[in-house]
């Protein structure tokens, strides 16, 4: 088994949406279909259980990206689509890995920084209203930081690693990660050989980053997304949601700064959004362009949500095809983690 040119992973935290599709899948998929390039896709389960200590789910969410990404057209006869989980050797490189990184270098993580930031925040916060009760707990800059957190890109080092993956895609929050795994490849092939790719990050810039019902940045942390299989009728209603201004219909619009003109965007085709861009600028009652993206998205999603369904029903057909992609990932991953046992004196005795 080749190692892996394109590499990519989505947490199993939640439910599919519009935004994850354009952002992420649907990328991935059409990189997948280009010749001659070995592919590697994976649900990253390990990482969900960082942020997201219910059990059912992460369970769920498993399930439900696992269906999507069949139903949105990836093939697993030509990509390698795993469960993190089920290649045991990604969380034993982890600790190799581990035992080679800096601890400073952790200390400078994006999410790491952040989560202190927090803590420093409350702290000023509880220190201007109670100043005279110090409590050493609360007054910790760690407080609830767990060491998944800080050690987080460690693990995505690993799972780039692990395929000695060539391209990793990724948002521009993420370029970090990538930036990190270099230097830890490097600091581990200065010790102990050549062993390591040092991979690259690939930032589509051109890939949309939706807006959801509220206006900022779809995402499950601000409980505004549109789920990608939501049924016809369900699609609609949230799309109905969707937060518009005040000009009346026959007045111009801007598209530039519209939500629903950028989810039609991302979906449509060059032609179909200059034709809409005029009809903006003609004036455009937010009904009827609500009704129309609706009508849009809804024939774009009919047949996959069919396959999405039927896969939801019949989680016994993904496993079998998760199974089948990490028997295949560990083609590579098994004799590649005894070379690294062996280059950190790993083996047997005499």
């Amino acid at each position: 088994m080749k190692n892996a040119d394109i590499l990519t992973g989505i947490t199993t935290t939640g439910t599919p949406h519009l935004g994850n599709y354009v952002g992420a899948i649907r990328p991935a998929i059409e990189s997948s279909k280009e010749e001659n390039k070995t592919s590697y896709y994976f649900l990253a389960d390990y990482h969900a259980i960082i942020k997201c200590q219910e059990p059912e789910r992460i369970q769920k969410s498993a399930l439900e990206v696992a269906a999507t990404w069949i139903a949105m057209g990836l093939d697993t006869n030509k990509s390698i689509f795993y469960r993190q989980t089920d290649i045991p050797e990604i969380p034993e490189l982890t600790w190799i890995l581990t035992c080679v990184t800096a601890k400073g270098l952790m200390n400078r993580a994006h999410a790491y920084k952040a989560a202190v930031a927090d803590n420093e925040a409350n702290i000023k916060i509880h220190a201007d209203k109670d100043y005279l009760n110090f409590d050493k707990e609360r007054n910790d800059l760690d407080r609830d930081i767990t060491m998944g957190l800080f050690c987080y890109p460690i693990l995505m080092a690993a799972d780039i690693l692990m395929f000695n993956a060539r391209k990793v895609p990724v948002g521009k929050d993420q370029i970090q990660h990538i930036e990190m795994t270099r230097d830890i490849a490097g600091r581990f092939n200065k010790l102990y050989g050549e062993h390591f790719v040092l991979p690259e990050a690939v930032v589509d810039e051109t890939s949309a980053v939706l807006s959801g019902l509220d206006g900022r940045k779809m995402s499950k942390s601000y409980n505004n997304t549109i789920p990608l299989f939501e049924s016809d009728k369900a699609l609609r209603k949230l799309i109905m949601k969707i937060t518009t201004n005040s000009l009346a219909p026959e007045e111009p619009k801007d598209p530039k700064t519209c939500t629903l003109f950028a989810i039609y965007k991302a979906f449509a085709t060059q032609d179909e959004v200059k034709a809409m861009e005029k009809r903006y600028m003609e004036g455009i009652a937010w009904g009827t362009m609500k009704q129309e993206l609706f009508e849009y998205l809804n024939e774009i999603l009919r047949e996959p949500r069919e396959t999405y369904n039927r896969l939801i029903k019949a989680p016994g057909d993904l496993n079998t095809i998760l199974r089948q992609g990490a028997s295949k990932a560990r083609e590579y991953s098994v004799p590649f983690i005894e070379k690294i046992r062996k280059a950190v004196g790993i083996k047997s005795i005499g």
